[in-house]
């Protein structure tokens, strides 16, 4: 840290494009994670044993030869829980161990904690399993006809969408089915436990919610929430795979930790960790639209069915925000969504950047696509013809659209990436090239922004001043790479006027700031950044006044300026200003607190005001696609995003590239393939391919929309960037399927399913050539 005593010099903070706090480290290997933290003397390994079945019951279970083994210094079964064994977030349906049966194939039996993690292992492999197999549900078609729920169907209702669809011009249908997704975050499901006195427990965990952890490891251990304190510097990824999932393992460390006195860790191998956790949702969409001559929508009617596994996890408030986001950026007019949650004998799936919405938005983008192909129109103008934008437009769940950009957004970037000149090349690269076909799609993001469960949209945070001028930072946000750690010093430090060097950020702990959030819904920034204004404030109101009475001025004459404070005729570094009042008694310290204000809603109608604001984005992605193998190519991709008033564009520019190459991973290469058993066959970065360097276009065009501000009071006027720009990737999906139905001279809409993996892509190819009579002759 910087001599706070330096002389200042003037500085834009907030707005600045400064560096992840931890860049230099990550490049650098010093950036520690759990697993690199002084193992402390007495540590025990833990390894987690599974279920070999899907569904089953246990008729035996022998641990003796386990508890015999060399350096095992404890077995942990549901029968060592001295609280309840249960790790689910709120429905008690997840239970740490399996009691009496087994309902998923990688389900936790067993822990051993040993001296070593290879001793844990093969220990564990002594255990004597017998299984009576029962049923299993393992697909959305399985547990639909057995209406296998987590709970009954929703269903969210805009005016009559059947009698619309009837009356209008024309009508179409379809079906779509998207697969799940991997987290793989590069550090793995981690959590260290280090036993402390009278029963308090010190966690260390990858954790996106502390303070679930906290109430989970309480829980199971029968404990009071203030016996455990957990703490998260950073973790090496996220995504939405350790806000509940990390849970487990945590509370597994901190058993051992309990029932031993030693420390305990927990580190999962890749394949474990594959096996063992949540994905993305898989979804199978049925759609009917009804339109008119030009493509505009009169009626829509989207059912949505997603497999949730074996409990209930989020999945009731992730499939809640895929009906959210059934119209995307259109106005649909009249709507029907239902949404079916099915429980099946599979890994719970979880929350996953996004976390429903992109799911939900697939729908109504196929709509678009198919309504274009059947009038011979461009799939632009289609899009352009629905979007909100008329005053008084409402989504299906009752919310006034009063933001709506999408339209500026889409012919800004329309005109800026050339499209219509492009659009006419590649229409005469594909007459030319019988082999070879390019595809061009240009599609919008508008992603509603709040927890939809109203409690969670609140905030903490702690601020020290020193008597030096340094400040002491720490908030409920967890940092996962994603910058929120920055751009909350960088509002602390602008709030102060003083440079970001004097700024230290914290580790994230549940006995600074309590009863917080998870780091999720794109919301860290606008919750924890002004709940760290809220603080800075509350200091600065005190040293306002201070000054203003030290100095016989007025507190309107008493300015926080990059050169330093100045009261009146009175000019002062801000280390003097603090040291004086320091001395003054006055203190120095601060917890702020925010929550979202104007959010409302009603579950059981599907009505209300769910969301603060919508982010906004909109993305050309141009591809090629090999129709004698189904290989394709990323081209060419132009991004225009909306995140308001910046905070830090280096960081939100970041986060967009990252997340539209997570997206079109999702949509394109990462295929989740499990077995007849129900095991993950892709377990390993062997068999699951996410996104390279190489899959990155050759061309990659991304820009903050220069209008961009928030319409709210969100911090600094800024605009949540963490998971809408997932969604931009949509458009590499419509352009896939823009170059294959190319093959049939735009005539056929292709069957093409995500992820659009080369085996399927061909498989589409050859579909429309039979429907287009086409079939043998190789050529368009």
């Amino acid at each position: 840290m910087a001599d706070a005593g330096a002389p200042l010099k003037p500085a834009p903070v907030v707005g600045a494009a400064l560096g992840h706090d931890s860049a230099e480290r990550h490049v650098a290997g010093t950036a520690v994670y759990i697993d690199d933290l002084p193992e402390p003397p007495g540590l025990t390994h833990l390894f987690v044993a599974q279920s070999a079945r899907a569904h089953a019951r246990i008729t035996r279970l022998d641990l003796a030869a386990v508890r015999a083994a060399p350096g095992v210094a404890a077995v942990l079964t549901p029968a060592d829980i001295p609280g309840r064994n249960d790790i689910s977030p709120f429905a008690g349906d997840d239970p740490m161990f399996a009691e009496g049966e087994v309902r998923f194939l990688g389900q936790p039996l067993f822990a051993v904690a040993a001296d070593s993690l290879p001793k844990a292992r093969a220990a564990a492999a002594l255990a004597v399993v017998d299984y009576e197999d029962l049923p299993a549900l393992l697909t959305i078609a399985e547990a639909r006809a057995a209406e296998s729920v987590i709970e009954p169907a929703q269903v969210m209702v805009l005016g009559d969408a059947e009698a619309t669809i009837a009356a209008a011009p024309h009508r179409l249908e379809g079906r779509l089915a998207i697969g799940g997704q991997e987290h793989f975050y590069l550090e793995g499901q981690v959590a260290l436990a280090i036993p402390g006195e009278a029963g308090e427990l010190h966690v260390w965990s990858s954790t996106q919610h502390p303070t679930e952890t906290q109430h989970v490891i309480a829980r199971t251990l029968g404990c009071a929430d203030a016996l455990i304190t957990v703490e998260v510097r950073r973790m090496g990824g996220g995504f939405g795979g350790k806000e509940t999932q990390s849970v487990h393992y945590a509370a597994i460390a901190a058993l051992a930790a309990r029932l031993t006195g030693r420390p305990a860790k927990i580190r999962l191998d890749r394949d474990d960790d594959m096996a063992m956790t949540g994905k993305r949702h898989d979804f199978e969409i049925g759609w009917r639209v009804g339109f008119d001559d030009h493509g505009r929508l009169a009626g829509a009617d989207l059912d949505l069915a997603s497999r949730c596994g074996h409990s209930a996890d989020l999945s009731m408030a992730i499939n809640d925000r895929a009906m959210f986001h059934a119209d995307n950026a259109y106005a649909l007019k009249a709507a029907r969504i239902v949404s079916h949650r099915l429980r099946t004998h599979t890994v719970s799936n979880t929350a996953f950047r996004g976390f429903g919405g992109p799911q939900g938005m697939m729908g109504i983008e196929r709509a678009m696509d198919a309504i274009a192909l059947s009038l011979g129109k461009d799939a632009l103008d289609v899009r352009l013809a629905n979007l909100y934008g008329v005053a008084g437009d409402l989504t299906p769940y009752g919310q006034v659209v009063t933001d709506a950009v999408a339209a500026e957004l889409m012919r800004e970037l329309e005109r800026d990436c050339d499209y219509r000149a492009r659009r006419a090349a590649i229409g005469r690269w594909n007459a030319e090239h019988p082999w070879l076909k390019r595809g061009l799609a240009l599609t919008p993001v508008k992603f509603g922004i709040s927890f939809t469960t109203k409690h969670l949209n609140q905030a903490g945070a702690l601020v020290h001043v020193y008597v030096d001028g340094s400040i002491h930072l720490n908030h409920g946000g967890t940092e996962m790479g994603q910058g929120l750690n920055i751009k909350v010093a960088q509002v602390a430090a602008d709030a102060f006027q003083v440079p970001i060097s004097q700024v230290r950020i914290t580790s994230t702990r549940t006995d600074k700031v309590p009863n917080t959030s998870a780091t999720a819904a794109s919301s860290g920034s606008d919750l924890n950044g002004m709940a760290a204004l809220d603080a800075c404030r509350q200091i600065k109101a005190r040293l306002t006044a201070f000054a203003a009475e030290e100095f016989s001025c007025s507190e309107r004459e008493v300015a926080f300026t990059p050169d330093g404070v100045r009261a009146g005729e009175v000019r002062m570094s801000f280390r003097e200003l603090v040291s004086q009042a320091y001395l003054a008694r006055v203190s120095l310290s601060a917890a702020g607190f925010y929550r979202t204000p104007d959010i409302h809603y009603d579950r059981a109608a599907h009505k209300g005001r769910p969301f603060y604001y919508f982010a906004y984005g909109a993305a050309a992605s141009e591809v090629a696609v090999d129709t004698l193998t189904g290989e394709h190519r990323l081209l060419r991709a132009d991004i225009l995003h909306d995140v308001g008033r910046s905070l830090n564009p280096a960081i939100d520019l970041g986060q967009i590239e990252g997340g539209f190459i997570q997206g079109m991973g999702w949509l394109t290469t990462e295929e989740l393939v499990f077995d007849a058993s129900g095991r993950l066959a892709t377990h390993s970065p062997s068999t699951y391919k996410i996104p390279t360097a190489g899959d990155r276009p050759d061309a990659f065009n991304i820009r903050i929309w220069g209008p961009g501000e928030n319409r709210e009071d969100t911090v600094h006027r800024s605009k949540a960037v963490g998971e809408p720009p997932l969604m931009l990737a949509i458009s590499v999906f419509s352009a896939l399927t823009d170059a294959v139905a190319s093959v049939g001279g735009h005539r056929i809409m292709p069957d093409l399913d995500a992820p659009a993996t080369p085996e399927r892509v061909l498989a589409a190819i050859e579909d429309v050539r039979r429907r287009s009579g086409l079939a043998g002759s190789g050529a368009a």
